[in-house]
């Protein structure tokens, strides 16, 4: 299963390589042109995009039911209030408001308020009034979370007094175009004396044809710009409540989780930060994601709530995968926890070393008990090493958490775990946990210099600022010094604010500064997520080296990975699988003799002959011995008969023995095999001639 996602994940970056090609909406079949209408007023332009770049059905309805369950009010019950809502006003819309007009009622001017808003709470007619052209006005109660005021009414009325209904606007239209006899009109900007004729004969009707908003109006009773201003926030209503990145998330992972989680598809807050570790001496990515809904099953023997979270990470450079692996975090809790856990949610976090460059990175996080998925993606850039004292960080977070010093966690530093959560948002009176390192400090910087951390209030009127000085004289000197504070901040007032912290030299000279941000919030207590992280014992770090060995490798770095690769292997020379990338990599180089010397780390082991002949065998066609690399070769393919790498060598060793015949049958094997291999293709068309 591992294996296969990976790949999976190795395609995704091929699919998301180049945009596809979008179908008309007119060429859709019926079923989803329909659909597209029902949801006319609510889908996002990034949704419908993502929509109309699907292939199959099969894709469009997994996008359908992925649509209906973000907006779902009440996940995990048998209905969904908010589809069903939606398929009622459009059976409304169509049914009562499209029976006077030449169009489907949804259409209409009324069928998209309808659709946006639902019923009214109030209806006045005013058609058959004296003097006013047919009208109505639908009365409707606001809601301040989507910028609404209290109470508003919309008017429709018919133009001329014939035709459909159209939404009137107070500004566009003004009050002249509600009268019937307009020509006896003098000013149409007379909006007090328009406002005395239509009271004259539909009181209620006054005000409405001067203001959507009660009492919203200029002392001349002309119509405020809040009028126009409230139907760009009706409009975009629907449209608010949901994060359309999912959406980009569908069209990027199908084929890569299954169906069952693809509807199923969960925001995360998440955070990243690249740590310089003081211990390994290495720079490591961590990150932090916590999903805003989990689903759990019940461990009945336990009486326990669980679920379990796999994580699929990559990081690549341009098109190509510089490195990837996958974690699994199984995780049991006693429901008493329950409450707790659904308030303050489940981090999940990971962290691994990383080399110089720019990359992408990509988090696919899977809850494989609640079929759920969520995606962290980041661009990552990882400068050179720096040469002079520098600093690295400020990382935030609400408190420190003391572990083993020879144990690797996510965001720890020395012993220090910093515990934190990525909406950076802390209460009120909370303390701000902050982990500095200084790099490459000297020691006329340690006995002199300084750290200035100055917290800075964003707001305009009278912001907070703080300001706390750190002498470096009470650390020790060492390459990487980590410096983490606890700051207490019982005054600092709710607002948006700013870390800045100056790393100060022995002359007050100014040698590095960074930045970052959180905030502060009125509320007297937050709940934090509650972290789960898997220690990694630092005897093993010769791990560490060969993926940085590998990353190396895969940017094209030959000389980097060749030094990290003998750094790990020297830490551990009886680590076989490293023996394996090592031998193979210096295979790849050119380094035959030092492959040959490396793989004898593998003779008698049985559960790797085939490893350690094809090694033997390549580096031995590589000294051009192809007697001794055929004999390896051939127990490679006695092994594992289907292996492209093996049956390429032994087309080449043949060739150098000049037996074409042999060469030839084992080249053409191998591109049964893999069909794609430009370069076999040109040795077999090279032995032909």
């Amino acid at each position: 299963m591992r294996r296969s996602l990976l790949a999976a994940l190795a395609l995704l970056i091929a699919a998301t390589a180049s945009p596809a090609q979008k179908l008309a909406e007119r060429d859709l079949p019926a079923q989803y042109r329909e659909w597209l209408n029902l949801v006319a007023y609510h889908i996002q332009p990034v949704e419908k995009d993502v929509f109309l770049q699907l292939t199959s059905d099969r894709d469009r309805d997994l996008f359908i039911e992925t649509f209906w369950n973000q907006r779902d009010p009440t996940p995990g019950t048998p209905e969904n209030e908010y589809q069903a809502e939606l398929v009622k006003r459009f059976q409304y819309c169509n049914e009562f408001l499209g029976r006077t007009v030449s169009r489907e009622g949804w259409r209409t001017d009324q069928g998209r308020i309808y659709m946006i808003l639902g019923s009214p709470q109030g209806i006045e007619n005013f058609e058959g009034t004296q003097g006013i052209v047919p009208c109505v006005a639908w009365s409707y109660y606001g809601d301040a979370r989507r910028d609404l005021p209290p109470q508003f009414t919309l008017l429709f009325y018919k133009r001329g007094g014939v035709g459909e209904f159209k939404l009137y606007d107070p500004i566009a239209d003004g009050p002249t175009r509600l009268l019937q006899h307009q020509r006896n009109i003098g000013d149409p900007f007379d909006y007090e004396t328009l406002y005395e004729k239509i009271r004259d004969q539909a009181p209620s009707l006054a005000e409405i044809a001067i203001t959507r908003i009660p009492g919203e109006y200029n002392y001349d009773l002309s119509p405020s710009p809040r009028n126009a201003m409230l139907m760009a926030t009706i409009y975009e209503a629907p449209k608010r409540d949901v994060n359309p990145s999912y959406a980009s998330h569908f069209l990027n992972y199908r084929g890569v989780v299954s169906t069952e989680y693809l509807t199923n598809y969960v925001e995360s807050h998440a955070s990243t930060a690249l740590i310089h570790d003081p211990v390994t001496g290495l720079r490591f990515l961590h990150f932090s994601m916590v999903p805003t809904d989990v689903n759990v099953d019940v461990y009945v023997p336990k009486d326990q709530f669980y679920c379990s979270f796999r994580t699929d990470i990559s990081l690549r450079s341009g098109e190509d995968i510089v490195f990837q692996y996958s974690r699994e975090f199984p995780l049991y809790f006693p429901q008493s926890d329950w409450e707790r856990v659904r308030a303050n949610g489940l981090a999940i976090e990971d962290s691994f070393p990383v080399i110089e460059g720019r990359y992408k990175l990509s988090v696919l996080l899977t809850n494989t008990v609640g079929k759920q998925f969520s995606v962290l993606e980041r661009d990552i850039e990882v400068p050179a090493e720096p040469a002079r004292p520098s600093l690295n960080g400020p990382f935030l977070g609400y408190k420190f958490e003391t572990y083993q010093r020879d144990v690797h966690i996510p965001f720890k530093s020395e012993d220090q775990k910093l515990v934190t959560d990525p909406k950076m948002t802390f209460a009120r009176g909370e303390a701000l946990a902050v982990l500095l390192n200084v790099v490459n400090p000297t020691r006329e910087l340690l006995e002199r210099g300084e750290m200035r951390i100055v917290i800075q209030g964003l707001r305009e009127a009278d912001p907070v600022r703080r300001s706390y000085t750190v002498k470096l004289s009470a650390f020790p000197l060492r390459k990487v010094l980590s410096v983490p504070q606890t700051i207490a901040a019982p005054d600092l007032d709710p607002d948006y604010y700013e870390l800045r912290v100056a790393l100060v030299g022995a002359g007050g000279e100014t040698l590095d500064e960074k930045k970052e941000s959180f905030v502060i919030s009125p509320v007297a207590s937050i709940g934090h997520p509650i972290a789960n992280a898997k220690g990694f014992p630092l005897a093993n770090q010769f791990l560490y080296r060969y993926m940085l060995a590998q990353q190396a490798e895969r940017t094209g770095r030959a000389e980097t990975a060749k030094s990290l690769y003998d750094q790990a292997f020297q830490l551990n020379p009886d680590y076989k699988e490293g023996v394996i990338m090592y031998a193979t990599f210096l295979n790849k180089t050119g380094a035959f003799e030092e492959a040959l010397q490396i793989a004898e780390k593998l003779r008698g082991d049985d559960q790797r002959r085939f490893p350690f002949s094809l090694i033997r065998g390549q580096a031995l066609l590589g000294l051009e011995r192809y007697e001794e690399a055929l004999a390896e070769l051939l127990q490679a393919n006695r092994i594992y008969n289907s292996d492209t790498a093996v049956l390429n060598s032994l087309g080449r060793c043949y060739f150098g023995l000049g037996r074409k015949e042999e060469a030839l049958e084992a080249l053409r094997a191998s591109l049964k095999l893999n069909p794609e291999q430009k370069a076999i293709r040109a040795l077999i068309e090279e032995i032909e001639k």
